[in-house]
This record gives structure tokens, C-alpha cells and sequence, in this order.
């Protein structure tokens, strides 16, 4: 999910962590475009909420998005695919590929998929389902492990889809708060993961696009233009 410090979310932290909680999750990952201080400060509040916080980053790649979860640096965007999960692997956490083959939403194509740790097979920001179908198709094939994501960007989305990560709790303490997120890492390379949830319905689904795509125009347009200041300005971090 996307909190306040995406060029394209909406929420505090704060009132992600305590909806979270609300709705009966049990950890959330922040994954902002290519910023991370708040998942990482998200990451430190939410046992506070009574939940698992792990940090993490959507990076944009010069071939598409990619998710760097359990990470606390943020890769530089703009280079290759496989350059990028490389560094992700370095820096100790997982490469995840969202959304793959959705062009309109910077999903990676297929033939530069060489590896990846694990692929989101279930997107519920879709109209169809065709493309979680074929990232199923494609996971399954080459034996990645696979997760859902909600991929909210408003608080009424969080949680519509997520995946259920299966660990064994300390036999000595076993509640939530034994469980860090080395353990739900570990776990999702596994393959110990099951998706849970359903779609958004479509109509927050084509708000969501259509928004994302106003401001995405707008960026391009005020970007090019010399003088004029650019809108959103914060879509300026990512480079």
C-alpha cells in the first residue's frame, strides 16, 4: 500500500497503521514510489498498532516497477531490472515483481524477468483479471513463490486482497509479537504463502486509475515546460 509520500497516495501512516489494525491485518508493508523514510518509520511505529511492521519500496526500474521489501535503503530507480534486484538482494531483502505485464501500471514485461524472488499473482487494483491470471500462469511455471496485494492507495482499499504468510511462532511466546520480519522474509522464499481477499470493486478501482493518470499527465506536461513549476512536485523525488 501507498501512504502520503507517494507522489500518488493519500494517507498518514498513522491512520494506515491504526485502519490496518481495525480491519484485522496483521502487518503491513509501505511501498511508496521510490520513497522509503516513511514505510521505514511505519515499520517502527506498528507494534505500537499491534502489528508486524516490515519496510519497504516500489522502485522504479528502467524496465518497470519492483518491489523491495524488507530493505531500509532505498535503490537508486532508473536502472536496469536485473541490476535492481540485485542491489535489493544485497541490501537483504526480496525482490517481489507487482502487477508484471501491465504496461499501463509500469509492470515488467516477461522477457525481462530473468529471476525474482517471489511475483505478485494477485493484484486486486484489476478490471479483468486476465493479468493476474497470466501472472499465476507465469509464477507457477518457473516455481515463484506468489503473494496479493491490495495495492491501495486509499485508506477504504487497504486490505481488499493480502497475502497470508505462514510461520511457526515461538513455541515459548507464541503471539504476533514474536514474529519479526526476517520471519515473514524467510517465509515468503519459502513459498509459504497463501492469497486471501478479492478484488476492488471497479469503481474505486477506475478512480484510482484515473486519478493516478491525471497526475501522472500533468507531471509530463509541467515537467517539459520551462518556468513553470512542476505538478505533482513530488513526483520529481523519484529520479
Amino acid at each position: 500500500m501507498h501512504s502520503d509520500d507517494s507522489y500518488d497516495g493519500h494517507e498518514p501512516i498513522e491512520l494506515i497503521l491504526e485502519h490496518a489494525a481495525d480491519i484485522g491485518l496483521d502487518g503491513v508493508v509501505i511501498t511508496d514510489h521510490d520513497e522509503i523514510s516513511e514505510s521505514l518509520r511505519a515499520a517502527e511505529l506498528a507494534p505500537e498498532y499491534g502489528l508486524v511492521g516490515i519496510p519497504g519500496v516500489e522502485v522504479s526500474t528502467r524496465h518497470g516497477h519492483l518491489l523491495a521489501i524488507g530493505v531500509e535503503q532505498r535503490p537508486d530507480p532508473g536502472q536496469p531490472f536485473m541490476d535492481t534486484v540485485e542491489t535489493v538482494r544485497e541490501l537483504g531483502g526480496i525482490a517481489i515483481v507487482p502487477h508484471p505485464f501491465q504496461r499501463s501500471r509500469h509492470g515488467v514485461r516477461k522477457r525481462h524477468i530473468k529471476d525474482a524472488d517471489a511475483i505478485e499473482t494477485y493484484n486486486s487494483m484489476v478490471f479483468t483479471g486476465y493479468r493476474n491470471r497470466r501472472a499465476r500462469t507465469f509464477a507457477r511455471r518457473r516455481g515463484y513463490p506468489e503473494i496479493g496485494a491490495s495495492d491501495a492507495h486509499y485508506l477504504p482499499n487497504v486490505g481488499k486482497a493480502y497475502t497470508e504468510i505462514l510461520v511457526s511462532p515461538d513455541t515459548s511466546n507464541p503471539t504476533k509479537a514474536a514474529i519479526d520480519g526476517d520471519d515473514l522474509v524467510e517465509a515468503i522464499l519459502e513459498g509459504r504463502t497463501l492469497i486471501r481477499g478479492k478484488r476492488t470493486p471497479i469503481h474505486k478501482s477506475t478512480i484510482q486509475y484515473t486519478k493516478g493518470a491525471v497526475r501522472k499527465s500533468a507531471y509530463l506536461l509541467t515537467s517539459r515546460a520551462p518556468l513553470v513549476p512542476t505538478v505533482p512536485a513530488s513526483m520529481d523525488r523519484s529520479g
